[in-house]
């Protein structure tokens, strides 16, 4: 993720908090928000593919990958409803997945550190 993920998030939050509150429905609306852009990345993906044959070919990866940023940027504001350091939450997942993936742990990956399982970074692990 880069680094201006999180802080330009946090602003995203405290203005949608600032114009809508933060109530049960408020944190739905956002979850469902993750959703609505997912579904926008699968039309772009049925338009590079030309799946709908009455439109055709109208997008191109480009359109793809950045429908797929909105989802990125969805999920990480829908996050912040659910915990108040998402960041972590995340970081922790990727590592997760990772290990169970059997990728190796390369601990400045995550930029906070060494990880939980190596104190003691090395390539070799």
């Amino acid at each position: 993720m880069t680094a201006e993920l999180w802080p330009v998030v946090g602003r995203i939050v405290a203005s949608l908090d600032k114009a809508n509150g933060r109530s049960p429905h408020e944190n739905a609306a956002r979850v469902l928000k993750v959703a609505e852009e997912a579904g926008e990345a699968a039309a772009a993906y049925i338009g590079v593919v030309g799946q709908n044959p009455r439109k055709g070919y109208t997008h191109g990866p480009d359109d793809v990958a950045d429908e797929l940023a909105d989802v990125i940027i969805a999920a990480a504001v829908a996050m912040h409803c659910f915990d108040d350091d998402p960041a972590t939450v995340l970081t922790a997942k990727l590592r997760k997945v990772a290990e169970r993936l059997g990728i190796p742990c390369v601990c400045d990956d995550f930029g906070d550190g060494p990880c939980p399982r190596h104190p003691d970074p090395d390539p070799d692990h």
